[in-house]
């Protein structure tokens, strides 16, 4: 357990100790194997929500999107041609016109299915923040979910540490907090306020998780380090 009452900061103002974490921190991978064949973007580059940071080799996959896109427009045509057919002359049954929209109806979902394959051949970021490790060069192979890019969110942090149930129980959900975060340079005052408490406490301790989030918009704070949160 990482929290324990500090010497005050102030007479009335215990501290207890904690860990700093990212807002957002995950591991990106594909559901298929793969070449990668480009990375669009580099180590410490800020991405974007739905960027493509890497590409698996994709050209049989393009070329079935294409091949299934072709059958998709024919069995459209040929429905919307048989629909037309039938309403102006009934020349052709009302099977038939039920045939061809199914056929047309599994076509479309064919078509579908093969750009979701091609869409499988990318890493695409689900967030924005930046990118601290991208595990492969191109040209090397991939596994089905092998871990190849790890993204990070820091513009916000969360402060982390366990506390007593007694004083847990005098904190509440939005309230105001104040951190001290070592930075490496030196300490650094911050505000946060209380996002999660936890609604167990650990039976061996006696102590309850704690979570506040803090801004960190200037990246001050490397998340990892830490730092202390005073009970006033």
């Amino acid at each position: 357990m990482l929290a324990l009452v500090l010497g005050a900061h102030g007479a009335d103002s215990p501290a207890v100790i904690g860990i700093t974490e990212p807002f957002l921190d995950v591991t990106l991978s594909t559901a298929v194997p793969g070449i990668v064949t480009t990375r669009k973007f580099r180590e410490g580059d800020f991405v974007k929500d739905g960027d493509v940071i890497l590409e698996l080799d994709k050209k049989l996959e393009e070329l079935e999107v294409e091949r299934r896109k072709l059958v998709r427009d024919q069995k459209w045509s040929d429905f919307d041609g048989t629909q037309k057919l039938f309403k102006t002359s009934k020349g052709v049954s009302k099977e038939e016109v039920e045939k061809k929209e199914a056929e047309y109806k599994i076509a479309a979902v064919e078509h579908d299915m093969a750009v979701e394959q091609l869409r499988r051949r990318q890493v695409i970021s689900p967030l924005s923040g930046t990118i601290s490790e991208i595990v492969l060069e191109a040209g090397e192979s991939c596994q089905p979910y092998q871990a190849l890019v790890h993204v990070v969110d820091t513009r916000r942090c969360y402060f982390i540490t366990h506390v007593e149930a007694q004083q847990a129980a005098r904190l509440k959900l939005d309230q105001a907090m104040r951190l001290v975060i070592d930075t490496g340079a030196g300490p650094v005052s911050l505000p946060g306020k209380v996002v999660f408490l936890s609604p167990v406490v650990d039976s061996a301790s006696g102590l309850q998780k704690v979570k506040v989030l803090f801004d960190n918009s200037d990246g001050k704070v490397r998340p990892g380090v830490s730092g202390k949160m005073f009970l006033e």
